[in-house]
């Protein structure tokens, strides 16, 4: 029998005991089960955590929940004896949304049976940085870097309009601006501004991440987060601030570059396209509704 425990903060070994487990099920499937905001939540008190425990005390699965959507991941010697509906039934009724990585089999089978519906499409593109295109900036925009604790708010703002239909970026807070910020790869040299050089008004931005180099794997850059001011759109501004970033990535001596999009999202795509990216893996998120 699976014995579940919901709880709103973890322990230093319940963090362990996850993280481990999050690795094992990656070098199974070749995916890691969590993403940034799952590996982020571990140490926070914002997400709601879910602990099944095999009979001997083993940690056989876990699952956490920001509001009615999070991950759900089950070691891999402990699946197909019901700790991943366990979890489910722990997570309660009504409205939920899991994200499974990679679009495995497995995940689709177990979703399709506990009632939940493919809801939405995440690619992982990506290109080299050799070969990038030039697109210019558009006149009346400057570039410059992010400075930490000037352009919080301003960012905050801008953010918030870019991706006020997005059910994720769009609610960012002061506080996950700040959690990021004090991550070992945050550099705001590559957190690049487009503004008003009269006033200094924010009118998008382009915030890339470098990923290490791990397990044999070279390091990567990231579109980590583009986004501009619907108030004050510039022809072109999209794309000259994706390039801006590429080459800034290019500049510190990586090879090759990706982003993460919504399938739906068209406009963003055929950016992405037109700039020479290609889908590289597909993430899936199911719903209950």
């Amino acid at each position: 029998m699976t014995d579940v425990r919901v709880t709103e903060k973890l322990t230093a070994a319940a963090v362990a005991d996850v993280l481990a487990l999050a690795t094992a099920a990656d070098e199974a499937d070749g995916v890691s089960p969590l993403s940034e905001d799952g590996l982020l939540g571990l140490r926070g008190d914002v997400h709601r955590h879910l602990l099944a425990r095999a009979p001997g005390g083993e940690l056989a699965g876990y699952a956490y929940l920001n509001g009615t959507s999070g991950e759900l991941v089950v070691h891999p010697k402990h699946r197909l004896r019901g700790h991943g509906t366990a979890l489910l039934a722990a997570a309660g009724p009504g409205e939920l949304q899991f994200w499974a990585h990679g679009d495995e089999p497995g995940a689709r089978a177990f979703a399709e049976q506990a009632g939940f519906i493919r809801d939405r499409v995440l690619w992982q593109m990506r290109r080299s940085l050799d070969g990038l295109p030039d697109v210019p900036v558009p006149d009346g925009v400057r570039i410059r870097s992010f400075v930490p604790g000037q352009d919080d708010d301003a960012w905050l703002g801008v953010n918030a309009r870019a991706f006020a239909h997005h059910p994720e970026q769009g609610r960012w807070t002061g506080d996950d601006l700040r959690l990021r910020q004090a991550e070992p790869w945050f550099d705001p040299a590559g957190f690049l501004l487009a503004v008003d050089p009269a006033d200094d008004r924010l009118l998008g931005f382009h915030w890339t991440k470098v990923h290490p180099a791990e397990g044999g794997e070279p390091a990567l850059g990231e579109i980590y987060v583009l986004g501009v001011d619907p108030g004050g759109h510039r022809r072109g501004l999209g794309a000259a601030l994706s390039v801006a970033g590429l080459r800034h990535l290019a500049g510190l001596g990586l090879g090759d570059a990706l982003l993460y999009v919504d399938e739906s999202n068209a406009a963003a795509v055929a950016l992405y396209r037109r700039l020479g990216f290609e889908i590289y893996s597909t993430d899936i998120q199911y719903a209950r509704h």
